[in-house]
């Protein structure tokens, strides 16, 4: 059975639209409530699955933000991120269902392994890039024995070991026994562990002629592929192109210095693509794919520009090689959010009936 198209937003951003244009150690961990909520709520308006819950130390607990957000919502899902360095699985579970229960399953997963060692110092993580993926491998098997609720969980791993386990708050959802889990990355090793333990590979975005390789394996077990990237649409074309120059003049050398800097200090495979696609001569990888604000706002800022339409035929595009949810952002969110949903989904719709919520 062909997969739906899913649309999902980053709140990432929400209260403070410009964060990934400053220093990683400026933007605070305390957001504007009132914008989280806002954009929750508009998310709900538009169709949107469900908004990303992100993690770090700039950003306050996604857990207890879904929390506080889910009793003022009705059916946006919350995707959590989480780092498996920070938990121990059979705790993580015990949250997690804590969670569904709270908010009436409205709960995904999204698993990142961490994209800047230094920050995962801050939290006594010393793993190395492959060190990190084996261990989530450990993680997700040990998690998702408990969501298959065939008895008690034992597991002895390098990184894990777990003896007679039995976690007594079950995951309440009517879709299922557990969540949907997503995991980031452009790696071999992110497509691996999806193909075996996860069911959507978020990944950041290329040339369909590029990506197709490289998400095979994703693709042939049977799971999905979304893209992560940030949105500007427009009525026409050249709106779009506008608002992208408009975007970018915002900013200076200084937020150009602190994004070379974090990249310097990345081991992700996916960030270090982007900027690399972002130093090519022209900032258009394909006629809708835009790197301009890269260098000023990091990777999560390769963009989607173009028309209603020429979104639209992007996004089939796509889908023609399997790409089938997303993950978007956008300056500003609820605005962009409503381009999408007014202007992009309609022409989805009519170009396919594959498309869920809208």
């Amino acid at each position: 059975m062909e997969k739906q198209l899913r649309f999902h937003w980053s709140l990432s951003q929400a209260g403070d639209n410009f964060r990934r244009s400053k220093s990683y150690d400026m933007p605070s961990g305390i957001l504007n409530s009132e914008a989280q909520l806002t954009l929750c709520q508009q998310a709900e308006k538009s169709g949107i699955d469900s908004v990303l819950m992100a993690i770090g130390s700039g950003r306050p607990d996604p857990m207890m933000l879904s929390v506080m957000l889910g009793q003022k919502t009705e059916k946006i899902k919350f995707l959590v991120a989480v780092r498996p360095g920070l938990f121990s699985p059979s705790f993580f579970v015990q949250q997690i269902n804590t969670l569904s229960c709270l908010v009436n399953g409205r709960v995904h997963i999204n698993l990142v392994s961490g994209r800047s060692p230094q920050e995962l110092k801050y939290y006594g993580d010393f793993l190395n890039y492959t060190q990190r993926y084996q261990r989530a491998t450990e993680f997700l098997t040990i998690c998702n024995a408990f969501w298959q609720g065939d008895g008690k969980v034992n597991f002895t791993g390098d990184f894990y070991q777990i003896e007679n386990a039995k976690i007594n708050t079950p995951f309440m959802s009517p879709d299922g026994k557990g969540p949907e889990i997503f995991v980031g990355g452009n790696s071999s090793a992110a497509a691996n562990l999806v193909s075996q333990y996860a069911d959507c590979l978020w990944r950041f975005p290329d040339s369909p002629e590029n990506i197709k390789p490289q998400i095979e394996v994703v693709l042939n077990s049977g799971k999905e592929v979304g893209l992560l990237v940030a949105l500007i649409t427009r009525p026409t074309q050249a709106e779009a192109e506008a608002a992208a120059q408009a975007l970018i003049a915002r900013f200076g050398e200084r937020s150009r210095k602190i994004n070379q800097r974090f990249n310097q200090q990345s081991d992700s495979e996916g960030f270090q693509k982007v900027f690399t696609l972002s130093q090519e001569e022209s900032p258009w990888v394909t006629p809708y794919l835009w790197t301009g604000a890269v260098p000023y706002m990091g990777a999560p800022s390769i963009a989607l520009v173009g028309s209603y339409e020429n979104i639209a035929q992007a996004i089939m595009d796509y889908k023609s090689i399997g790409i089938t949810q997303y993950l978007f952002l956008g300056w500003p969110d609820i605005e962009e959010m409503a381009h999408f949903s007014d202007g992009v989904a309609p022409l989805l719709s009519q170009k396919s009936d594959l498309l869920q919520n809208f």
